[in-house]
């Protein structure tokens, strides 16, 4: 693979340059790499989509060739709901997955992208559709490796070592002490913004979500669950975001009510995804429609995309019984006949289309026009920097605010968008408040409005108790490190400093992202 491959990211942030790439084949020899470094990037599978996997002078060096299952707790040897399972830093997600589900296990808040690695998905603190029922993927970490700055390597578990107030003090031959920043961070589901702060905090919450910044991860250990749920996803086209947000709020608090209550024939939605008229615009476009067999009508303003849980014993041929009897008097058919009765009430369980357990190949497709989206997206970018200024870049937020506030931000985003005469693409993970508002641009000067329209939004989140970075992290991108700023304030960004200095004195790893030196 030749180094220009490793010059950008999914960002297509520009100027990538690097002093050259280093693959190393083991963990071993990560520390001599990186004590040999003058400046460092690491970088995973490079989905990055703020440049922070772009360089900028550094050494890259990639985990793409550090690809070992190192170890397999799966519910023989584990609480049934706590497998574990601990892989090299390049293991990509899909990876994790299919080794996983060799224990009839699974990694419940992979990001929708099963392509990123596990380094990755550590180092920003991923999140994906499913967060609303299992949260982003801090929670799930377990223990990591970690070559700091200086080449020493450091094993952390979860629980072992945490802060006295606000002074963590990481273990090793050197003593270091690091100011825990006393910044508040937003209430959310999902936060990718800067370090975690949290007074008596544990150590690893320091690493997970640091962009490479603090250390280069090279093994992750994840907790997993047991057993493997069937699923089943629901195509659903909603005429209205009003009638789409209606049936997604009901969705929501059902299946809250499901895991209070412990109903196993109650409602149990782990994700929902949105595209918006755009988003199916550039699906026909593209033909990627065709390409999949899914066709929406003219008059479909939002495409839902549900991913429903059942019990593991559900097959096929029970989910059809299932559905047969939904309708009955009296009313059966479990958690599926539950949804398809209220898919009924809000108007458009004629219309949904489902891919049952077992139908794997629908569910693919399913999933694929969902990615097929923001690859369209990105292609467009992409475009129109190789073909019309090489200055234009990704213009993109990725921000969470309260479900109950999710409607009223829609709105901003639109009506700020349009205000500057703005083509743009609004989709995301509505189970849990977060999509992803994306300028189609056909000009830099569209670029630069859509980066003014994205610190309004800011703003706007912040005042309704959101993070204007939810889960794709701050990266080299200046808007969003912009928008961490007036997050937490220059204070809050000196204070982050502080925890760099202390780990990286000479500001090796990762020079420029999140945070200038």
């Amino acid at each position: 693979m030749t180094n220009e491959a490793y010059l950008s990211d999914a960002a297509h942030f520009p100027g990538g340059h690097a002093a050259g790439v280093a693959v190393p084949a083991n963990i071993a020899d990560i520390s001599a790499i990186v004590s040999g470094a003058e400046q460092l990037l690491p970088v995973g599978a490079q989905s990055s989509l703020t440049g922070g996997a772009t360089p900028m002078g550094e050494l890259v060096l990639s985990t793409a060739r550090l690809t070992r299952v190192l170890d397999i707790s799966g519910p023989d040897s584990a609480p049934q709901d706590d497998a574990r399972i601990t892989v090299e830093a390049g293991v990509p997600v899909a990876a994790i997955q299919e080794a996983l589900r060799e224990h009839n296990a699974w990694f419940p808040p992979a990001p929708t992208w099963t392509g990123a690695t596990a380094g990755g998905i550590v180092a920003t603190n991923a999140a994906g559709a499913a967060t609303f029922k299992y949260g982003a993927v801090r929670q799930w970490v377990a223990a990591l490796t970690v070559v700091l700055a200086d080449g020493s390597s450091l094993r952390i578990q979860r629980g072992d070592h945490h802060a006295d107030g606000y002074v963590l003090r990481v273990p090793g031959a050197r003593a270091i002490e690091v100011p825990v920043p006393r910044y508040r961070m937003p209430d959310v589901a999902k936060r990718s913004a800067g370090y975690h702060a949290a007074r008596d905090m544990d150590l690893i919450d320091l690493f997970i979500g640091s962009e490479g910044t603090l250390g280069v991860i090279t093994a992750v250990t994840l907790r997993a669950m047991s057993p493997v749920p069937s699923t089943a996803l629901a195509l659903v086209p909603c005429s209205s975001e009003s009638a789409a947000l209606a049936l997604v709020s009901e969705l929501r608090r059902a299946s809250r009510d499901t895991w209070t209550n412990g109903d196993q024939d109650g409602i149990d939605v782990a994700a929902i995804e949105h595209m918006d008229r755009r988003c199916l615009e550039i699906l026909r476009e593209d033909g990627a429609d065709r390409r999949h067999d899914i066709a929406f009508a003219a008059d479909v303003d939002v495409a839902l995309l549900v991913q429903l849980e059942l019990p593991s014993s559900v097959s096929q041929e029970l989910a059809f019984e299932y559905i047969q009897s939904a309708f009955d008097v009296p009313p059966s058919g479990g958690t599926l006949g539950a949804f398809c009765r209220l898919l009924q009430r809000h108007g458009v369980f004629e219309r949904t289309e489902l891919a049952l357990p077992g139908n794997t190949h629908r569910a693919e497709q399913f999933i694929a026009i969902r990615e097929a989206v923001p690859a369209g997206v990105n292609a467009r970018v992409g475009r129109a920097q190789r073909d019309v200024d090489p200055r234009i870049a990704k213009t993109a937020a990725d921000m969470i605010v309260p479900f109950e506030r999710f409607g009223e931000m829609m709105e901003v985003y639109r009506a700020r968008f349009r205000a500057r005469g703005l083509d743009f693409a609004v989709w995301g993970h509505i189970s849990d408040g977060n999509v992803h508002p994306n300028v189609l641009p056909r000009s830099y000067e569209d670029v630069e409005r859509g980066k003014d329209a994205i610190l309004e939004f800011g703003r706007e989140v912040t005042r309704l108790h959101g993070c204007p970075l939810a889960e794709h992290g701050v990266g080299r991108n200046p808007v969003k490190q912009m928008l961490l700023r007036e997050l937490y304030g220059e204070d809050g960004i000196e204070q982050m400093r502080a925890v760099k200095r202390a780990l990286d004195p000479d500001w090796k790893l990762a020079p420029g992202v999140i945070f200038p030196r």
